[in-house]
């Protein structure tokens, strides 16, 4: 384990039962009051970007714009928002995906991802794959690349990186659980 991951290990809290019994989730509020860590994240996944001639950072709604746009500043590069259906103001495309119970779906600004360029997609947490599976497939009918995944927070026992593996070999994740 190196630094950054010990320092995260020890800020994400657990936080057992919520949102629901049997759930142990990971809040990063922790993470988010220390400036100085959460500025070597930023640190961490810009260095791990490098050289992938990634032209824009798709950050999914929420979390995933706490990290997202500051590593999209830092990069000099566009960051683009993927929300929920009926967040977005004006014209829209979208992807709609399976839940367990029930379908969900995302949607980007029609005129937020050119064509041809190469994506990045971020978010918080991996947990099942099947949010930033939607985010690749939605990237991917505006004719640009996903070029890779990134996440604060990976969660191992829910095997979601199997699913992104088809889309990018680059999967940065700063700590596994």
């Amino acid at each position: 384990m190196n630094n950054l991951q010990q320092r995260l290990d020890e800020a994400i809290r657990d936080v057992p039962d919520f949102p629901k019994p049997g759930i142990l989730f990971k809040d990063i509020t922790p993470v988010l009051e220390d400036p100085v860590l959460c500025r070597d994240i930023v640190a961490q996944f810009c260095k791990k970007f490098k050289g992938l001639g990634v032209d824009a950072i798709a950050g999914i709604e929420s979390r995933g714009f706490l990290f997202g746009l500051p590593i999209a500043i830092e990069l000099g590069i566009p960051f683009i928002t993927v929300r929920k259906r009926g967040k977005l103001p004006y014209h829209t495309v979208s992807y709609e995906y399976d839940l367990e119970y029930g379908s969900a779906a995302i949607e980007v600004h029609k005129d937020s991802i050119q064509k041809d360029w190469n994506v990045m997609v971020h978010d918080d947490l991996l947990a099942t794959g099947g949010t930033a599976m939607a985010a690749a497939e939605l990237i991917k009918s505006q004719n640009a690349n996903v070029v890779g995944f990134s996440f604060l927070i990976e969660l191992a026992f829910l095997k979601g990186i199997k699913k992104l593996d088809q889309y990018s070999n680059k999967i940065v994740k700063l700590i596994t659980f």
